[in-house]
């Protein structure tokens, strides 16, 4: 099962009632193909050592668990602290899943990538993940974006976009203010990083939000890595998948233009379908 379907339904249940609707999928950016197989790729097995935060660089105010794939940050006055992952990347497309509580996040909850001198304490609160020229990442209770200690606007970047001036005139201040009012990011955020392209970028919801950082260094070893203020907020990292810079092979094509064209009701329909058995065999292994 694809990687953005394992989370639309590990999100919700099939006994749980349907939520409010999203207010990100109408923001969602179609993927390239590249990152469209990835996310539809089914996730690596629990455990892989890039699910691991690392031991020696973090603030000592965060804590792991026996597994490390989860860290907790002790009650801290005055202290800002980070953490990252045991293992970086310097190629390929990869995509993590970090899972935040809200209620346990507070201010200056900042979640990204960092090299590997990225400083993971500081007195005072502060944002450490994108703090400085090495680490660049997303604040989640204001959504804005921070490198090299400057804030570079909000992310996702396209919510007044999507009027022109002409219609903004005409929508009623509370809509423009709706579009100006930072999103509530849910617990669970996917993390994407094109260490061949040098971006950074985010799915919320099943939906890609689009690049959130460009001309990150090519061939340098990053890191996902948090940052937080807040005594009680634990992170869950997990790796979900990865792929080389090559394309996408065909039959990865195929069958996801086949699932997307099927939709999310009718995955399990496949074998109805008149396609060579090749092709069948490959969606009900990769299902």
């Amino acid at each position: 099962m694809g990687l953005l379907q394992s989370v639309y339904l590990y999100i919700r249940p099939a006994d749980c009632p349907p939520s409010t609707p999203s207010a990100f999928p109408p923001l969602a950016i179609p993927p390239s193909s590249r990152l469209a197989v990835t996310l539809n790729s089914p996730p690596v097995p629990p455990g892989d050592a890039c699910s691991r935060w690392s031991s020696a660089h973090r603030s000592p105010h965060f804590l792991l668990s026996p597994c490390k794939q989860e860290v907790t940050r002790s009650p801290a006055e005055l202290s800002s602290d980070g953490v990252r992952a045991e293992t970086g990347v310097k190629s390929g497309l990869h995509v993590w899943e970090m899972v935040w509580t809200p209620k346990h996040r507070g201010s200056h909850a900042v979640l990204g990538v960092s090299r590997k001198d990225c400083p993971l304490q500081a007195s005072g609160y502060n944002v450490l993940v994108g703090g400085d020229s090495q680490s660049w990442g997303w604040e989640l209770k204001t959504n804005q974006l921070w490198h090299d200690g400057r804030t570079l606007g909000p992310y996702p970047g396209n919510r007044r976009r999507s009027h022109s001036e002409a219609e903004e005139n005409l929508l009623p201040q509370s809509s423009l203010k709706a579009a100006e009012t930072p999103l509530l990011i849910p617990e669970r955020v996917l993390l994407v990083l094109d260490a061949d392209a040098g971006t950074l970028g985010f799915v919320v919801d099943s939906s890609y939000l689009g690049v959130a950082f460009q001309n990150l260094p090519r061939g340098a070893e990053l890191f996902p890595a948090v940052s937080s203020v807040r005594g009680g907020a634990s992170i869950r990292l997990r790796y979900l998948n990865g792929t080389t810079r090559d394309p996408p092979a065909l039959m990865a094509l195929c069958g996801l233009s086949i699932r997307q064209l099927l939709g999310q009701q009718r995955q399990n329909q496949t074998e109805k379908l008149p396609l060579p058995p090749v092709l069948q065999n490959y969606l009900l292994i990769s299902h």
